[in-house]
């Protein structure tokens, strides 16, 4: 499984936020829109009845390594992405999902315990307005994840390229 902006991606689906949790909550994207799965069941909303997808109160990566030796920065930005040594619940983010019939929150666990870079949280947008208006490919994002997903999660900047290559028309 890998970790790609706002986006937990294993070999055969994305989600939105983490992967399912030991209760099967989740948020899991496809060809054919959004499904939530929650304590009340599945509830679903095709891509062609969403007028915009976001997810808002994303937690910011803070400054990381600023300060320290570079190599001690990136060890701890990679605990902090893998959950490591964090207990308790993971923070909450809100997919804010606005239909003909008004909008619909649903809240989404963080994937990455220290919080999401900026310019991840930005592309991640992007590619959920490009799926929104037919824009964007979830079919290159699925085959990255069949490709890659069992690879771990790759560092930032690949992150951002992959998430402006998958925006991109």
């Amino acid at each position: 499984m890998a970790m790609v902006g706002l986006f937990w991606i294993t070999e055969d689906a994305v989600y939105v936020g983490s992967p399912p949790t030991v209760d099967g909550h989740c948020v899991r994207i496809d060809a054919e829109g959004v499904q939530a799965v929650d304590e009340d069941g599945t509830h679903a909303w095709p891509w062609t009845e969403l007028r915009s997808a976001t997810v808002e109160a994303v937690p910011v990566r803070g400054t990381v390594g600023r300060g320290m030796g570079a190599a001690l920065g990136r060890a701890i930005e990679a605990l902090l992405t893998a959950g490591v040594g964090l207990g308790g619940e993971p923070p909450e983010m809100t997919l804010c999902l606005e239909t003909a019939d008004g909008t619909e929150e649903v809240p989404v666990h963080c994937a990455a315990a220290g919080g999401y870079g900026s310019e991840e949280i930005a592309l991640s947008r992007s590619l959920l307005a490009g799926l929104v208006a037919g824009t964007a490919d979830l079919g290159a994002v699925e085959s990255w994840g069949r490709s890659n997903g069992s690879l771990g999660t790759p560092r930032p900047p690949v992150r951002e390229a992959l998430l402006r290559d998958w925006t991109e028309p």
